[in-house]
């Protein structure tokens, strides 16, 4: 199988810094921040968008992670590591490394809708754009256009790279 990189590690650290930046500029009023990371990469995501927000300003950043099936969302619980009674009338940013058809953010985003947050944005590294559910990247690193036959593979470690198969 060919793979062709499309984001090598430090296009994704650039990436990462200027979405914290956007997310810090879009959201100055705000006290505290919810960054709920999808698993198992959005997670990884959220740590580091986390951490460059941390860099640029003081708002105070609670991390989460949501666990859901991407495939068959409704056939097991979707599980949060954030007490969402703590989210009512906050601002939620839920982040996931790869936004194809828009399933995983928009069971996601349904599940954190039960605690009336005051809004809910979203992150995406890496946007491929064949959407089958009516959700959307407020903030993404990379928008690329993809026939439905191939892959984005996003791997976090010592050198982060983005790979298109």
């Amino acid at each position: 199988m060919n793979k062709s990189k499309i984001l090598n590690h430090e296009q994704i650290q650039q990436k990462i810094r200027r979405i914290a930046y956007q997310i810090v500029e879009n959201n100055i009023e705000e006290e505290s921040l919810y960054f709920v990371g999808v698993e198992p990469r959005g997670s990884i995501l959220c740590d580091r968008l986390a951490t460059e927000v941390n860099k640029i300003n003081s708002t105070k950043i609670v991390s989460g992670t949501i666990k859901l099936d991407k495939d068959h969302p409704l056939e097991k619980d979707v599980q949060c590591s954030l007490d969402l009674t703590e989210t009512k009338n906050k601002t939620i940013i839920l982040i996931d490394d790869v936004l194809n058809t828009g399933k995983a953010l928009i069971y996601a985003a349904n599940h954190l809708l039960q605690s009336e947050p005051k809004s809910i944005q979203t992150v995406t590294l890496v946007d491929r754009r064949h959407r089958l559910f009516p959700i959307r990247a407020d903030y993404v690193g990379l928008t690329l256009a993809t026939t439905l036959q191939e892959h984005i593979s996003v791997e976090f470690g010592d050198e982060d790279i983005a790979w298109l198969k």
